[in-house]
C-alpha cells in the first residue's frame, strides 16, 4: 500500500539550523510517527521508504526528519547535544496535527529518540538499527539510553548488526521495551542474496512489525 496523500515538506527553523519535514499523512490520522536518520545517510534509507509508503493508508502519518547538518549539505553529523537540539526544534510542528507523536529514528536517530522522548512528552519511540555499541566495542555499551527512554519502546534490529545483534541486547523489566529481529539484516537493514529471507520480506517484517505495534498503542 502507498500513502494516502501526495508528500508535503516543510522547513522548520531550529537552534542547530534549518531542519525540514517530509509528511506523508494519513487522511484520518490516529498517530503520527516522527523518524530521523543516522548520522551516515538520509531519509533515503530502505526502512524509512518503506514505512512512509506502507503506514499512512493505516491511519499513521510518517514525518521524515532532516536533521539541520544534512539540510546544510554536511557530510558529518554533529556531537549528540546538537542532534537533540534539533529534534527538539522540530518538536512543536510535528505534534501541531493534534494527533499523539510517536518519537523515532534509525541509529544516531533513534537514539536521540531515546535521549529526548520523557522531556517532550513522546507518545511512544520506535528504535530502528539501534546502535547499541561501537562495532567491536561491546563494552561501550548504550544500553541507558535505550532504557532510559521511559515510555513504550520498539527496537527493530538486524540479525546481523555489527552496532548491536538482538541477543546482545540487555534483560529489562517487563514492557521496557519490545524487540523485533530482522534475520540476516546488517545495519541498514540489507539482507545478502543467500539469504533465506529476501529483501522484500526483510522490508515487509518491518513494517508490518511496526504497524501491529503501534495498533498496540491506541
Amino acid at each position: 500500500m502507498t500513502s494516502d496523500t501526495t508528500a508535503t515538506t516543510e522547513i522548520i527553523d531550529t537552534e542547530a539550523g534549518p531542519a525540514r519535514i517530509t509528511w506523508h499523512p494519513a487522511r484520518r490520522p490516529r498517530l503520527v510517527l516522527a523518524v530521523s536518520h543516522g548520522a551516515g545517510g538520509g531519509i533515503e534509507a530502505r526502512d524509512l521508504k518503506a514505512l512512509a509508503a506502507a503506514l499512512p493508508a493505516h491511519g499513521v502519518s510518517v514525518a521524515l526528519v532532516e536533521q539541520p547538518w544534512r539540510v546544510a549539505g554536511k557530510k558529518l553529523a554533529p556531537a549528540p547535544k546538537t542532534l537533540d537540539t534539533g529534534w527538539r526544534g522540530v518538536w512543536p510542528a510535528l505534534t501541531a496535527p493534534g494527533p499523539p507523536v510517536i518519537s523515532g529514528g534509525r541509529s544516531a536517530g533513534a537514539r536521540v529518540a531515546c535521549r529526548t522522548a520523557g522531556e517532550l512528552g513522546a507518545h511512544a519511540v520506535l528504535a530502528l538499527s539501534f546502535p547499541l555499541h561501537p562495532p567491536g566495542r561491546p563494552e561501550k555499551s548504550r544500553a541507558d539510553e535505550l532504557l532510559g527512554a521511559g515510555v513504550p519502546t520498539l527496537v527493530v534490529q538486524g540479525g546481523n548488526d555489527p552496532f548491536g545483534r538482538p541477543r546482545e541486547f540487555p534483560e529489562a523489566p517487563e514492557g521496557a521495551y519490545d524487540l523485533i529481529e530482522v534475520p540476516y539484516g546488517d545495519h541498514g537493514f540489507a539482507v545478502p542474496k543467500r539469504a533465506e529471507t529476501t529483501q522484500e520480506q526483510a522490508l515487509g517484517l518491518i513494517t508490518d512489525g511496526v504497524l501491529e505495534w503501534t495498533r498496540s498503542l491506541g
